[in-house]
């Protein structure tokens, strides 16, 4: 499946880009949100399962009116556990470590500061979760999903349509690199979906992407390594690296991570 390849539903604040497979489909909501989020749908049979949740108020009326004529079988809750009001009564279903990482860990703490940052229009309440699960397949809807467990909270690859989830790649912007170590997991990660041979790789703040996407986002992580090592601190590893990738978005992100290589 060419990620380029959709139809497009242009919505009040956001749009839908639904990729057709088949027998199944996959809507991916594009929130237009402040912090970019993305909602994946996967339907088959008249029946979806929800892959994360937005969070600002306008965002969850609008995605529940377009799933209106959809039997919504349940949702897979991982790094956004914050918008609690968007179908209140659909299962919600996580790893006992999503649960922690949005309820007293460092979900709870991004969610606090989102909060603070954009007041009544952010939905800071946290998902109840119905079904806790465990690494493995797991079948919802009648749509079979692997789930693998990460630090924070858990992956997901969706068989039939050969896609994976994650919660951040972004090719041509900042992520947040908690030194090299944590570049090279990144990048072990990103070469296992290569190998793997995925289609699409979803994520939470960027559409779909593939793994071309995935290769550059490597170049970029080993070249992060690279200048870190050449320069004496902070300011110059962002400045290099701002001189490298001047179109690169998540400037927050870049800080982040200048801060994480010379503690």
């Amino acid at each position: 499946m060419n990620k380029n390849v959709f139809q497009t539903v242009k919505l009040a604040k956001g749009e839908m880009n639904v990729y057709d497979f088949g027998s199944i489909k996959l809507h991916a909501y594009k929130t237009n949100d402040f912090i970019n989020d993305e909602v994946f749908v996967v339907e088959k049979n008249g029946k979806a399962v929800i892959i994360e949740s937005p969070c600002f108020f306008d965002n969850n009326k609008e995605l529940a009116e377009y799933l209106k004529n959809i039997k919504v079988e349940g949702m897979l809750v991982a790094y956004h556990g914050a918008g609690a009001t968007f179908l209140p009564d659909v299962p919600k279903y996580a790893t006992q470590n999503a649960v922690d990482y949005s309820k007293t860990d460092g979900g709870k703490a991004l969610i606090d500061n989102f909060t603070g940052a954009f007041g009544e229009i952010f939905d800071h309440s946290i998902h109840k979760i119905t079904n806790v699960i465990e690494a493995g397949k797991t079948t919802i809807g009648g749509i079979d999903f692997v789930i693998k467990q990460t630090d924070d909270a858990f992956d997901i690859e969706i068989p039939e349509i050969n896609a994976v989830y994650t919660h951040m790649l972004g090719h041509d912007c900042h992520s947040i690199v908690a030194g090299a170590g944590h570049a090279d997991a990144m990048i072990a990660e990103l070469r296992s979906y290569i190998k793997k041979g995925y289609d699409l790789i979803l994520t939470s703040h960027y559409t779909p992407e593939d793994l071309k996407d995935a290769q550059t986002k490597i170049d970029y992580l080993e070249n992060l390594k690279k200048i870190a090592a050449d320069v004496k601190n902070a300011d110059e590893f962002k400045t290099e690296v701002g001189r490298q990738y001047p179109q690169y978005s998540g400037q927050n992100y870049l800080d982040m991570t200048s801060g994480f290589f010379f503690a």
